[in-house]
């Protein structure tokens, strides 16, 4: 569908959004609402989810992170604002907006309940990753992952990552980065639930 795919979600920023696809992504949107708003529920089966309870918790977050006014609704601008970021945005705009995911009480710091509870989402949503890297690294459960982050990221050990440490653990471990990043690739996971609902 338009330019979205041609580039691939991690080839970093990929210029604007082309008018044929910003149409593509309005047709889309004001069939799923024509009410021009987007509630949870709708969101839900807007991305393929409606009825995947392991994708419950990480879908609320993603829902959150999309809802930049904190209306509890999703307009048309804060939609293409979304996936124009995770679609094209560069590292360090990708890494802040994984980060708003993750902070899910948005006190501007991620606990390890919060990284423990995507973490756990994310397990029970994809099930690759349960299976052994290719890389030969053990597979280690999500609050084996949660710990090793925090070791390796968490620089004043106060228990909490601040967004910096959050995006300068990302940047200097690759490991953190796959870690921190394994929220389905946003970009490619959004399209690839396009493409199924178109």
């Amino acid at each position: 569908m338009g330019q979205a795919g041609s580039g691939g979600a991690g080839s970093g920023d990929q210029g604007e959004i082309g008018v044929a696809e910003l149409q593509d992504w309005y047709k889309k949107f004001v069939t799923e609402c024509p009410s021009g708003t987007l509630f949870f529920h709708e969101f839900r089966r807007f991305c393929g989810v409606l009825d995947n309870e392991e994708a419950a918790e990480y879908i609320e977050n993603l829902f959150r992170a999309f809802d930049k006014n904190g209306d509890n609704t999703i307009d048309f601008l804060e939609y293409v604002a979304a996936l124009n970021l995770v679609l094209r945005g560069n590292l360090e705009h990708k890494l802040k907006w994984t980060f708003k995911v993750y902070d899910k009480d948005g006190n501007g710091c991620i606990d390890k309940a919060e990284l423990l509870g995507i973490v756990e989402s994310i397990y029970r949503l994809k099930a690759a990753c349960r299976k052994q890297p290719d890389d030969g690294t053990p597979l280690l459960s999500p609050e084996e992952v949660v710990d090793r982050i925090f070791q390796l990221v968490d620089e004043n050990g106060d228990g909490h990552l601040s967004l910096d440490e959050f995006i300068d653990g990302a940047r200097k471990d690759r490991w953190v980065m796959k870690m921190l990043q394994m929220d389905v690739n946003p970009g490619s996971w959004i399209n690839e639930q396009r493409r199924k609902s178109a």
